[in-house]
């Protein structure tokens, strides 16, 4: 097992990360970077809509009376 390469797909097609260029392999790591603030904004946009629900829940439960005037 030892000798066994790490691989990536692409497109459907495998490749040999060894085999790779430094361009092609910087460009995944670009990806891999991308993808994780993707995952950390993916989070923070959840957070802040449970934040900004709760503002509205809290918002709701404190108005007055309508007046009718709809």
């Amino acid at each position: 097992m030892a000798d066994e390469q790490k691989q990536i797909t692409i497109d459907g097609k495998q490749y040999i990360l060894d085999d790779l260029s430094d361009t092609a392999k910087s460009q995944l790591l670009g990806i891999q970077a991308a993808d994780q603030k993707i995952n950390m904004l993916k989070q923070d946009l959840a957070l802040v809509q449970t934040a900004r629900n709760a503002y509205i829940k809290v918002l709701s439960e404190n108005l007055p009376e309508a007046n009718g005037d709809a």
